[in-house]
């Protein structure tokens, strides 16, 4: 999630690191916060397989700045991440939601479909939180309060985002 970040955001532009650190934490929010010890190791990483190119340039204070570019083969990289997304990466909300902030940059509309079809078939597939006796429990069926919250809410999100879903499906297939 933290390398397609940060080749989603260096898609759209160059930026120092402290300002791709900002845009990061800002799609992720309080869930997942970015600390220098994930960032910095992660952006090396990604300059080492010729992804990412830095350049100094003078800071506005006594300082330099480390400005961070994306190099045509981090452009290939983050389109194949995207054509092609890990599992987890369809299962997980909050990582599917970092997937959907770059969507966009998949040229072809089939291919944007194709990801989205992917979550679509997992959120059509029945699960819960819980489990009694092999089967999903419903939230009329939980056993506390918080529990039957819980699965209400999660209920209600996930019936919005299967029309959403669906409605954007139907717009990139025409």
């Amino acid at each position: 999630m933290l390398e397609l970040s940060i080749l989603g955001f260096l898609f759209e532009e160059s930026l120092h690191g402290y300002e791709l650190k900002a845009r990061i934490q800002g799609l992720s929010g309080h869930i997942r916060p970015v600390s220098d010890g994930a960032l910095y190791p992660a952006i090396t990483r990604l300059v080492k397989a010729g992804l990412v190119e830095q350049r100094t340039e003078p800071g506005s204070g006594a300082a330099p700045r480390r400005i961070l570019s994306l190099t045509e083969a981090g452009r290939v990289d983050l389109q194949a991440r995207l054509r092609d997304p890990k599992e987890v990466e369809i299962t997980d909300g909050q990582r599917f939601f970092t997937l959907l902030a770059f969507l966009r940059y998949l040229p072809d509309r089939a291919g944007q479909a194709a990801v989205l079809r992917r979550r679509q078939a997992f959120l059509d597939t029945p699960a819960s939180f819980f489990y009694r006796d092999g089967e999903p429990v419903r939230a009329e069926e939980a056993p506390d309060l918080f529990r039957q919250g819980m699965l209400r809410i999660a209920r209600a999100t996930g019936a919005e985002e299967k029309q959403w879903l669906a409605e954007a499906i139907a717009t990139l297939e025409g």
